[in-house]
């Protein structure tokens, strides 16, 4: 007997979108994923959608021909990955300020954002030797577990701390080629052109995130796992779960040692934020 086979798509577009439309179509599109029982989150804004599901593959389809075929998201792609159980626990269909939180309104990707390299592109830079500065726009418990070799680590806890962080880069950068990547591409959406707000001369994307560049790649110049937003915490640069865990309540990422601490408690707390736990 052949163990069941999930689809888990993630999937965002910068667009436009009526606030009273929004408000109209979240109830339906909730309705359509709890009777396919999709598992997952989809945010609506009126800077566009952000999408993650997993479900049953002809569940995500019936699904899909649905959402892609509203007329502000024909234009919206997916990339699909496969596990043996729902990588979700719910399903929530959510209204945001922004489908990527950054606070800058002046940073509109639905109007203009940066150029993009593709993953072969990238690859083909670095193995040249091109003068070029990696930066990883993640936060600091996801550039933990894995990043480019040489990729410059802003230490950030959230995205909205980007800005902040970006400005304090040395001076000599701002005419050296930047690449900005994240796992899927959404967050670099804002970072690169913020950088160009800064006077950053030759800005790019990595078009797809580390996700499809360890698609089309694999591991070359990937150190380490990359995290994953969903129950399966990293995959490896195969795209495979790996054996990795994190607390999801401090969002610490967990070694073997951690996970037999008589402190640890699945989805309570940690050995690094259980003394705080317990006082509370």
């Amino acid at each position: 007997m052949h163990a069941t086979e999930y689809s888990n798509i993630a999937a965002y577009l910068f667009v436009d979108l009526d606030e009273t439309w929004i408000r109209e179509k979240r109830p339906v599109v909730r309705e359509i994923c709890v009777d396919l029982d999709l598992r997952g989150t989809i945010l609506l804004s009126p800077e566009g959608t952000n999408v993650f599901l997993s479900g049953l593959p002809e569940a995500v389809r019936e699904f899909w021909s649905f959402y892609a075929a509203l007329p502000p998201f024909t234009d919206l792609t997916y990339k699909e990955s496969f596990s043996d159980r729902h990588v979700y626990s719910r399903m929530l269909v959510k209204i945001k300020r922004e489908i990527i939180a950054f606070g800058r309104e002046e940073i509109r990707p639905a109007v203009s954002t940066s150029s993009r390299v593709r993953s072969n592109e990238l690859k083909q830079w670095i193995d040249e030797g091109r003068e070029l500065l990696l930066l990883d726009t993640r936060n600091d418990y996801e550039v933990e577990l894995g990043s480019f070799r040489g990729a410059v680590d802003l230490k950030i806890s959230n995205f909205r701390s980007f800005p902040e962080a970006a400005e304090q880069l040395n001076e000599e950068y701002r005419h050296t080629p930047v690449v900005t990547f994240c796992t899927g591409g959404i967050r670099c959406e804002k970072a690169a052109p913020f950088l160009e707000t800064l006077g950053f001369t030759e800005v790019y994307q990595l078009d797809g995130g580390i996700l499809q560049y360890l698609e089309e790649c694999g591991g070359a110049y990937w150190e380490g796992e990359c995290f994953v937003f969903d129950q399966r915490v990293a995959i490896d640069s195969q795209l495979r779960e790996t054996d990795t865990e994190y607390c999801f309540r401090c969002q610490h990422i967990l070694h073997p040692s951690d996970l037999s601490s008589p402190l640890y408690e699945i989805g309570v707390s940690c050995p690094f934020c259980a003394t705080e736990h317990q006082a509370v």
